[in-house]
């Protein structure tokens, strides 16, 4: 007897197919919500310090220049853009929010769980600037202090934990599916690609 037939002969369903116990599904949403938990704290901790601690103007070189601290608050996006219309990211980011909750309804996969977790955290992460920051709800600015081998943006735009996790987060999730995994918890079948 395989390990895919139950007593009897009958077929069981194995452990990656789309009948994972309710016990999996609840580990994998536990998962998510973790993740993004900790990445709003983490980003929330890191801007408190940043905005008590850094001087906008005068950044901090640190790694012998390979990272810059330099105080900065963001009403558009990355590289500033779309900063005339700060009240439009907010609702972007709800919109983002109901998706991973829909996505979550069906979740069985850690690893995906780990990168929707990043992607709601990061989107959370920066919601809370667009609500309770100057100038005003709605129209928040981001405040963003890490900058890549310059002080002032003049290789890569200046971020924070919630864009890093983002970013990551995005990237973990193209991986999971270029190499077929499946949010089920299943993997795409290669059949077509063997007998090709």
């Amino acid at each position: 007897m395989n390990a895919d037939e139950a007593p009897g002969g009958s077929t069981a369903t194995t452990a990656s197919g789309p009948g994972l116990s309710p016990g999996f599904a609840r580990r994998a949403v536990a998962v998510l919500a973790g993740t993004a938990l900790l990445a709003v704290v983490l980003d929330q901790v890191v801007k408190e310090l940043s905005t008590k601690g850094l001087t906008e103007g005068e950044p901090v070189r640190i790694l012998g220049g390979l990272i810059y601290l330099s105080l900065m608050r963001n009403s558009g996006a990355a590289f500033s853009l779309g900063s005339g219309y700060t009240w439009v990211f907010p609702l972007v980011t709800l919109v983002v929010i109901c998706w991973i909750g829909y996505l979550a309804r069906k979740l069985r996969s850690v690893p995906w769980a780990i990168a929707l977790g990043l992607v709601l955290g990061g989107a959370l992460g920066n919601l809370g600037d667009r609500l309770f920051r100057a100038p005003g709800p709605l129209q928040g600015h981001v405040v963003d202090m890490i900058s890549l081998f310059g002080p002032y943006a003049e290789y890569f735009a200046v971020f924070n934990i919630a864009d890093s996790c983002l970013s990551v987060g995005v990237v973990l999730a193209v991986l999971l599916e270029l190499t077929g995994r499946q949010r089920d918890g299943s993997r795409a079948s290669r059949k077509a690609e063997k007998t090709a």
